[in-house]
């Protein structure tokens, strides 16, 4: 019996349930039961960084916060200039439209002289003013209204205010194509004024 005590085995396994004990009465788990530990051992609650507020930080969220809500206002002006710019755009194409349709009625409206054309009227109101009044009006009569507006445009005043003269006495319908003349001539617009040696009575 003496020598079981004595043996190194025996000291070691008293030795191990001594420590066993010993750590089971000082390490209760009631001990730790409202204590929470963080990685580093201590609770959380008792650590002041947990606690600490950084001014700096709700500065930098605040002028986020103040740097969205003027982007969306930009964004909302920018809409609504775009929309402003639309309806200005459909506009002017509105009016372009209106002043295209302007020229065109007026291109049809007024009689032309062609360069290449200026001699050729220009011969031709001679000729005809050189015939007695009664067949020049004939003549200018049977003519397209362009024909002849440009060719009385061409003769001196004098000539034509007698060929319209005597237009107009051969009857009713020859004196209303005889106004209808003397209308359009006051539409004639003329390549170049120097070409034509006289203007419309």
């Amino acid at each position: 019996m003496i020598r079981i005590l004595q043996s190194s085995w025996f000291a070691a396994l008293v030795g191990g349930v001594l420590y066993l004990a010993v750590t089971a009465i000082v390490l209760r788990p009631s001990q730790f039961a409202g204590a929470r530990l963080t990685p580093s051992g201590f609770s959380a609650e008792d650590d002041p960084s947990w606690k600490f507020k950084n001014p700096d930080f709700d500065q930098w969220v605040a002028q986020i916060k103040d740097e969205q809500d003027a982007l969306a206002l930009r964004t909302q002006q920018l809409n609504e200039w775009q929309t402003r710019l639309d309806a200005e755009r459909q506009e002017i194409s509105t009016v372009t439209q209106s002043v295209a349709q302007l020229q065109t009625d007026f291109d049809r409206s007024v009689i032309r002289f062609h360069a290449q054309e200026v001699d050729n009227i220009k011969h031709q109101a001679k000729l005809i003013a050189a015939m007695s009044p009664a067949g020049a009006a004939a003549m200018l009569n049977q003519m397209p209204d362009a024909d002849a507006v440009r060719i009385l445009f061409a003769m001196k005043p004098d000539d034509a205010s007698l060929i319209l003269e005597t237009i107009s006495k051969m009857g009713n319908d020859e004196a209303r194509h005889a106004a209808n003349l003397t209308g359009q001539l006051r539409r004639v617009l003329p390549l170049d004024t120097n070409t034509v040696s006289s203007t419309a009575p």
